[in-house]
C-alpha cells in the first residue's frame, strides 16, 4: 500500500516508546516499560537519573531477564543498567551500592532508581544487605 494511504503501522518498539495512545504489553513488558517511563517522568521534572535493575534470574520473574536483554537498545537509551546476580543477597548488595551516590564527589546523575527482583526466601535472606546500621 502506498505511504499516502497507509495508517500508522504499529511496531514492537511502540510498547516502549509510545507515550500517547494504546500499547499492548505482556506483564513482563509492562515492568520493563516502567523503567523507561520513570526516566521520562524524571526528565520532565528536570532530573537527570539513571536506573539499576538486578535480581536472581531463577526468580518467579525469571522472564524479566530475557525481556531486558531483548530491550538492550532501550536500556542504553534510557540509562538503565541491568546486572543479574548469582543470588538475591548479591543483587541486594549491589543495588544498595547504587544508592550511595552522595558519597561520590562528582556524580554524573542526580540519582539512581533501583529495582530488585527475587524469590520469597531470597527476600528474607537479603534483608541483612538492606539494613542501615
Amino acid at each position: 500500500m502506498p505511504d499516502s494511504h497507509r495508517k500508522d503501522v504499529p511496531s514492537l518498539d511502540d510498547r516502549y516508546e509510545l507515550e500517547n495512545g494504546l500499547v499492548f504489553l505482556s506483564g513482563t513488558h509492562a515492568l520493563v516499560r516502567l523503567l523507561f517511563d520513570q526516566k521520562r517522568r524524571d526528565a520532565r521534572n528536570g532530573l537527570n537519573t539513571a536506573s539499576f535493575i538486578t535480581g536472581y534470574p531463577g526468580s518467579p520473574l525469571g522472564g524479566i531477564d530475557t525481556a531486558l536483554r531483548s530491550a538492550k537498545p532501550f536500556l542504553d537509551k534510557y540509562e538503565v543498567r541491568h546486572l543479574p546476580a548469582q543470588n538475591e543477597e548479591l543483587a541486594a548488595t549491589s543495588l544498595m551500592g547504587t544508592q550511595m551516590i552522595d558519597d561520590h564527589p562528582d556524580p554524573s546523575v542526580d540519582g539512581v532508581v533501583g529495582y530488585w527482583y527475587g524469590k520469597g526466601p531470597g527476600v528474607d535472606r537479603s534483608l541483612d544487605a538492606m539494613k542501615r546500621h
